[in-house]
């Protein structure tokens, strides 16, 4: 059930971040649920890594999305989107 779960949120941040980045055509549902996913986790290892903790659904919800937009910039960066 929780892999189901994060496969769902993991989707929707994705789709958020590909959204504030005008990334949305670009990406199909699975990139989006990869963004997500592989974003998230890098938005909450910094965010650890820095000394803030997010509480509750919406912080998690924006270190989420910020770290899926993180992502989206890095992978501009190297030429793969």
């Amino acid at each position: 059930m929780g892999l189901i779960f994060a496969i769902i949120i993991g989707g929707i941040i994705g789709w958020l971040a590909s959204l504030i980045m005008k990334a949305d055509s670009q990406m199909g549902i699975l990139g989006n649920i990869i963004v997500g996913i592989v974003g998230s986790g890098l938005g909450h290892f910094l965010a650890g890594a820095i000394g803030l903790e997010a509480y509750g659904t919406p912080a998690r919800l924006v270190v989420g999305v910020a770290g899926a937009v993180l992502l989206i910039v890095i992978l501009r960066a190297l030429g793969v989107m």
